[in-house]
């Protein structure tokens, strides 16, 4: 048991030690400007060679994955309205199926009572406004018409002087 116990602390002490010297490698590494530089630069090459390659896609008239994922967002979207559309179409189906408290002749008769005893209640209010007539509007002379030759007058006197 003893040379397990030290087997095991023996290997902590070494694991430990040893990510404290790669992460102090990893940190020199990091603040090195050599490599700051580089890892810039390398960046800007890959920001170029993606231009680069959306602009020779586009020359051969060949959708850009930018262009994928947002035709890809376009037909999910356009599936979840068609989703909601037949749930809605389920919806009125289940309604028309059901039947309903009375047949269909029932419903119209009672809806032509209800409109047969609204009609005497509206017809005198309609006589009435019937009987009003607007005012006709009577015709306005342009001002501004009388100006002009004025205008022309002035200009004309303007180039004999």
């Amino acid at each position: 048991m003893t040379d397990e116990n030290q087997t095991s602390g023996l290997r902590d002490r070494l694991q430990s030690s040893s990510e404290e010297a790669l992460g102090r490698l990893v940190q020199d590494v990091l603040q090195n400007p050599a490599v700051t530089s580089a890892l810039g630069h390398v960046f800007e090459a890959r920001e170029r060679a993606s231009q680069a390659q959306e602009a020779a896609m586009g020359a051969l008239n060949l959708p850009s994955a930018g262009d994928l994922s947002r035709l890809t967002r376009r037909v999910r979207s356009v599936g979840q309205r068609l989703e909601g559309i037949e749930d809605a179409l389920d919806r009125l189906d289940d309604r028309l199926d059901t039947p309903s408290t009375g047949s269909l002749e029932e419903r119209l008769a009672a809806i032509e009572s209800a409109v047969s005893k609204l009609a005497p209640a509206t017809k005198p209010a309609a006589k009435t406004t019937a009987a009003k007539k607007p005012a006709a509007k009577k015709p306005v002379a342009k001002k501004s018409a009388a100006k002009k030759p004025a205008a022309k007058k002035s200009a004309a006197s303007k180039r004999a002087s």
